[in-house]
C-alpha cells in the first residue's frame, strides 16, 4: 500500500511538474503576440469594491476589519465556485492548465525592462516614463534616469519572485487552486497596498497575508541569487543579508540584488502625493544607471532559468520514481 501511494505521489509531481513547465512556455508565446495581462479585470474589481467600502473616515479598526471581510466576501463564493466547477470538467488537465495560465505574471518583464533601458539611453526618458507607468505603483512623472532605472529594478525583481516563483511554488504543493489563490491575494496587495495612504488601514490584512505567503518561495529564490555573485566576494553578501532570511518581507531578495550589482536600491518614492522613505539597500554604493536594468534583468532572468531547471529536475526524479515503482 505504502508502495502504491508513493508511485501515485510521484506520478502525480510529474504531471504536475510539466503542466508547470508547459503552460510557462505557453505564456511566453502568447506574451509576445498579447500584452494584456487576464487578470486586468479583476484589478478593476477591486479598485471599485475599494471605492464602495473603504470609508476613510472610520476609524483604523473598521478599515481594518473592512479590509478582512473585502477579501472573504471576494474569495469564498469565487474559490467556491471554481472547485464545484471542476466536478463537470473532464478533462482535468485542461481545467487545471487554464488555472495555472490566470495565476502566472508576466513573463516578459525582462523584456519591457530592456526597452525601457534603450529608451533611457536614448534620453527619451517620457517614452520610458510611459512605459513604467502601467508597471509602477509609484508616481513617474518626476522620476529622474536614476529613479526611473531603479524603479525598474525593484520591479521586475519583486514581480518576478511574487507572480513566477511564487505561484509556481504554490502550484507545484498544492495545486492549480493554491496557486490562483494566492495571485489573486497578490492582485488585491497591488491594489489595496499601504504605500498608499488611504489603504494603510484597509490594505492592512492582505499586506501581511500575501508576505506570509511569499517567504517560503522568495528565500528559494534568494539563495538562487546568491549564488549567483560567487566570485563577488559571496561571502561578504551572506554576512550582510543573512539576518534577513527570517524576517518577514522582501528586504532580503532587493538587498542581495543591491550587492550583486554593486547599486543602491531602496530609499524615497513618491505615493499618489505622498513622499514614503523606505529602507535603502547598499547604500555606499553608486546610484543606478539605465545599463544597470540590464544587467539586473540578465541576473534575474538567470535565476528564473535555475528555478525552471529545478522543476525539470523534480520532474525527471519523480518521473524515474515511479518508473521503478
Amino acid at each position: 500500500m505504502e508502495g502504491l501511494i508513493n508511485i501515485l505521489a510521484s506520478t502525480h509531481l510529474y504531471s504536475t511538474a510539466v503542466m508547470l513547465l508547459l503552460i510557462i512556455a505557453l505564456k511566453a508565446l502568447i506574451g509576445v503576440f498579447v500584452t494584456q495581462q487576464p487578470l486586468a479585470f479583476f484589478n478593476f474589481y477591486c479598485q471599485r469594491l475599494a471605492d464602495k467600502v473603504n470609508k476613510t473616515n472610520n476609524s483604523a479598526r473598521q478599515q481594518n476589519i473592512s479590509g478582512l471581510i473585502a477579501i472573504l466576501v471576494t474569495l469564498a463564493p469565487l474559490l467556491a465556485i471554481l472547485w464545484l466547477f471542476e466536478t463537470f470538467i473532464e478533462v482535468t488537465w485542461l481545467w487545471h492548465g487554464l488555472l495555472l495560465y490566470f495565476a502566472l505574471g508576466n513573463i516578459g518583464l525582462g523584456k519591457i525592462n530592456k526597452h525601457i533601458a534603450r529608451e533611457l539611453v536614448a534620453n527619451n526618458n517620457y517614452l520610458a516614463k510611459q512605459a513604467t507607468s502601467s508597471l509602477l505603483l509609484r508616481e513617474t512623472d518626476k522620476l529622474s534616469t536614476l529613479g526611473i532605472s531603479k524603479a525598474c529594478i525593484e520591479m521586475q525583481i519583486l514581480r518576478s519572485s511574487q507572480q513566477l516563483v511564487c505561484v509556481g511554488f504554490y502550484y507545484l504543493i498544492f495545486g492549480p487552486l493554491a496557486a490562483l489563490t494566492f495571485r489573486l491575494l497578490l492582485e488585491m496587495h497591488y491594489v489595496w497596498n499601504i504605500k498608499i495612504f488611504r489603504f494603510i488601514h484597509f490594505g492592512a490584512a492582505v499586506n501581511h497575508i500575501v508576505k506570509l505567503l511569499q517567504w517560503p518561495p522568495s528565500r528559494i529564490l534568494s539563495l538562487i541569487l546568491l549564488l549567483g555573485t560567487v566570485g563577488q566576494n559571496t561571502k561578504l553578501c551572506w554576512r550582510l543579508t543573512r539576518g534577513k532570511y527570517f524576517r518577514i518581507g522582501n528586504d532580503l531578495l532587493l538587498h542581495i540584488l543591491a550587492l550583486s550589482l554593486e547599486i543602491k536600491l531602496g530609499g524615497v518614492a513618491m505615493y499618489k502625493g505622498n513622499k514614503l522613505r523606505k529602507v535603502s539597500f547598499n547604500d555606499q554604493a553608486r546610484q543606478p544607471q539605465a545599463t544597470d536594468i540590464i544587467h539586473a534583468s540578465k541576473r534575474i532572468n538567470y535565476a528564473l532559468y535555475i528555478c525552471i531547471l529545478l522543476v525539470m529536475m523534480v520532474a525527471i526524479m519523480s518521473y524515474a520514481n515511479s518508473g521503478q515503482g
